[in-house]
């Protein structure tokens, strides 16, 4: 039996403040730092706010306002049994903005969180200044690369298929989360997989997935995007996101990155209709925030002060 976690753990100490903000009819925990134009980060799998503790103190030390948050259905934020889709957790983000007392945002999203930054971006456009992804192919590029490249970003992604399977959330959550340190370990970089920083992290990041619900809703996510691949709310959310994104455009890969293959990322430049810039880190793999959180901190100023 693993023992009992609540919402309390994500409450981590620091120089920021939490408070909860509801937008899109959900409570989200915000986690802030700063004052000025507002940079939004959103979190990537399995992981939550905490992912972007590097980032938040130095962009909020160069004059922005840092906001990270739990994504719907992680950490201290409201896990209702719906919600999960590409549609309405890009409406989450818009509905944060707002909430958050802004007309606009930078945002800036890894892993899930940059797939949900690409759909927030094409759906939202006038809310969305500078967009700035990491480790995540703007979701038709990653549609496509499913179906065309098997022996590659499909074998990438059998881990993730595992997450159609009924119930996974409790093997997920087996031995005190024990297969999220597993996923950090092997889609992360070898430097940073060996690091004392990464076993204090996988420890974070286990007790948040312990968070009763947290693992079933952040499945869901990804049991969505299959599930409504032959249905019209699907050919929908695929029809929107033909809509070229506006927003100057920034993306970090990772190199080493074997969750979403360099190959499958760079093709997503085709959907940006505005500025773009793709930039490969070497010795980097799917967590690039935090394997080289200041070369990524200095990549975010510079793109949220071009504009």
């Amino acid at each position: 039996m693993n023992p009992s976690v609540d919402d309390t753990c994500v409450m981590l100490d620091g120089p920021w403040s939490h408070r909860f903000v509801s937008a899109n009819g959900t409570r989200f925990h915000v986690v802030e730092a700063g004052t000025g134009p507002l940079v939004l980060f959103l979190h990537g799998f399995p992981e939550f706010w905490y992912a972007w503790h590097h980032q938040l103190t130095a962009v909020a030390d160069a004059g922005f306002r840092a906001v990270a948050i739990d994504l719907r259905g992680y950490g201290a934020s409201d896990k209702p049994p719906r919600g999960y889709d590409g549609y309405t957790m890009a409406g989450d983000v818009a509905g944060l903005i707002r909430a958050l007392g802004e007309r606009s945002a930078y945002l800036v999203g890894t892993g899930y969180g940059g797939m949900i930054a690409w759909a927030t971006a094409a759906f939202h456009p006038k809310l969305v200044r500078r967009l700035v992804v990491l480790g995540a192919a703007h979701p038709l590029r990653l549609r496509a690369a499913l179906a065309t490249d098997p022996r590659g970003q499909l074998a990438a992604a059998k881990p993730v298929l595992k997450f159609q399977v009924p119930r996974f959330e409790h093997i997920l959550t087996r031995d005190n989360a024990a297969l999220v340190g597993d996923y950090l370990e092997r889609w992360g970089a070898p430097a940073w997989v060996g690091s004392a920083d990464f076993r204090a992290y996988e420890q974070c990041c286990r007790e948040a997935m312990r968070i009763p619900q947290a693992a079933f809703c952040a499945l869901e996510t990804y049991r969505w995007a299959v599930r409504s691949a032959l249905r019209l709310q699907g050919y929908r959310f695929v029809k929107q996101l033909q809509r070229p994104v506006t927003a100057p455009t920034l993306q970090l890969h990772g190199a080493l990155d074997p969750a979403v293959l360099p190959r499958t990322a760079q093709g997503s430049g085709r959907y940006v209709l505005a500025e773009y810039e793709w930039r490969l880190l070497p010795n980097a793999s799917h967590f690039l925030h935090l394997e080289q959180p200041e070369l990524v901190t200095g990549e975010i100023l510079r793109w949220v002060k071009g504009g």
